[in-house]
């Protein structure tokens, strides 16, 4: 059977240039379609099952790990003393986040609340509930630094009233009591007597206000006009900007609502988000690269900026009344009361603050905080963020329950929520964002090596198949030899007479 080899040199030589040919639509059109892939998955939309689910009922475990500072010396407090304390925790408790209220709005933005519970988790905590620890008296010292400029018999009926109901400057009660809430006959004599003075109305607790509650009133973009919005704040509570701070720049409430962000995200991305527990907007900024189980991560990490006071970072000056550097007066926000919130044993603020304290150690690995994102579609994949409650203490004349108690920026407890994507959710992220890619990677490399190596083959079967025939001759079965006449060799003539 005779092949002709030019046609199948021909044959090859199509193939060959239509494999390389997809192979670089591939190159081309491969992040593209990854790309809308992410956009289409990363809008807010119902119709986004997974990532939608992921939004509103956040899949992922999260936990709040409470330490206290426990207070060794209350007694030598009042007499002026530098306070000794030592941390007690963790006390673990898992965290359960909801949205509800969820309205679709024809600006391209969605509406909710978020409901949250916590769990208390034994096997997780070092201690338990019941454990008793000591620390401030919030509704005594507290409201002595609020009360100090009043008239001085004012300041005498205050201090009456604490010993009315044996409310003293230091409390000793269970963690679950300072947490949740304590009975206190003061505490219910104030929303009686002077209803809205206390953000309780029932029981006055440290996080009293968190459990059972929502955060407030979001409404943020769905991205579906541009995913450079998708999850960045429109308004909160109906407000597009705060008021309790004392300059516009403060005031503005940026970016997300602190649970994801906007894909393509790149080094110089740094990670807004406005915190209504912490009553401002914050900002992260890139440390590092990772992986995480084989996933790509940027990881996020606190500027040393960010609880400056504005001596030392100007834009920080509508936050103040500020004391030293490393800690934030949240008392605009807090029914004025002196609170201040901080990283955890004071960690990057100013050195001063461990020296009125004792039994402090700040480390980056245990008090800084940190959110690991993967940059292409702004999931966070491992969080920790660690906040200090601190309460300025001080003596205040006509006030005795103060004592001669020292100027003190007093840690009270510190948190850290945390939480990190694992399993089946894990699984289907890395498919999707780690494996088909990849594999879309791998194919057009793939593609583009086979159509070259067949273009060779049909380079060879051609060159092969254009071989030009041998012209020695050949014997014919007569024994002579037989091939084109020459030239110069004349043809003989034999006559038959």
């Amino acid at each position: 059977m005779h092949i002709d080899k030019a046609k199948v040199a021909f044959v090859f030589m199509v193939c060959g240039s239509l494999t390389v040919l997809f192979g670089i639509i591939i190159v081309f059109a491969g992040p593209m379609i990854i790309d809308g892939q992410i956009i289409k998955n990363t809008v807010i939309d119902p119709n986004n099952e997974l990532s939608y689910t992921m939004w509103k009922d956040i899949p992922v475990p999260f936990f709040m790990s409470v330490y206290f500072f426990n207070v060794l010396n209350p007694k030598e407090v009042l007499l002026g003393e530098k306070p000794m304390v030592e941390q007690r925790g963790p006390y673990v408790y898992r965290k359960r986040c909801q949205k509800d209220n969820i309205t679709f709005h024809p600006n391209f933005t969605v509406s909710y609340r978020e409901y949250r519970q916590y769990f208390f988790e034994p096997s997780m905590s070092v201690g338990n509930e019941s454990d008793v620890v000591t620390i401030p008296n919030m509704l005594v010292l507290g409201a002595a630094v609020m009360m100090e400029k009043l008239p001085f018999a004012v300041r005498m009926m205050i201090s009456a009233t604490f010993k009315t109901f044996k409310e003293g400057p230091f409390l000793t009660k269970t963690v679950g009591e300072l947490m949740w809430g304590y009975d206190s006959g003061l505490v219910d004599f104030l929303n009686k007597y002077l209803p809205g003075m206390l953000p309780t109305k029932g029981k006055f607790g440290l996080f009293s206000e968190f459990n059972n509650s929502n955060t407030g009133l979001f409404n943020i973009h769905t991205g579906k006009d541009d995913i450079s919005k998708v999850h960045k704040v429109d308004s909160w509570n109906g407000l597009t900007k705060l008021t309790n701070w004392g300059t516009p720049q403060c005031n503005m409430i940026n970016g997300t609502a602190g649970q994801m962000w906007p894909p393509f995200m790149t080094p110089k991305t740094t990670l807004p988000f406005y915190s209504p527990d912490a009553c401002r907007s914050m900002e992260l900024v890139y440390q590092r690269p990772g992986v995480m189980q084989g996933i790509p991560l940027y990881r996020y990490v606190a500027p040393k900026t960010l609880f400056a006071n504005g001596s030392d970072y100007a834009p920080n000056e509508g936050f103040c009344p500020c004391r030293q550097s490393g800690i934030l007066n949240v008392s605009s926000c807090r029914h004025n009361s002196p609170v201040f919130i901080s990283h955890p044993h004071f960690y990057n603020a100013d050195p001063i603050l461990l020296d009125f304290v004792q039994g402090l150690s700040p480390n980056e690995d245990q008090h800084g905080l940190f959110i690991d994102i993967h940059p292409s579609t702004g999931v966070p994949l491992n969080v920790s963020i660690r906040l200090q409650l601190n309460l300025f203490m001080k003596s205040v004349s006509a006030i005795t329950e103060t004592g001669k108690i020292a100027d003190v920026v007093m840690p009270m407890i510190w948190f850290e929520e945390s939480g990190y994507i694992d399993g089946p959710i894990l699984t289907t992220f890395h498919t999707n964002l780690v494996v088909l890619p990849a594999v879309m990677e791998y194919t057009q490399y793939i593609f583009i090596s086979l159509g070259l190596l067949t273009i060779m083959v049909a380079l060879l079967v051609r060159k092969r198949s254009k071989k030009p025939n041998d012209s020695t001759g050949a014997i014919n079965g007569d024994g002579l030899v037989s091939g084109p006449p020459s030239a110069k060799t004349p043809l003989l003539h034999h006559d038959m007479d």
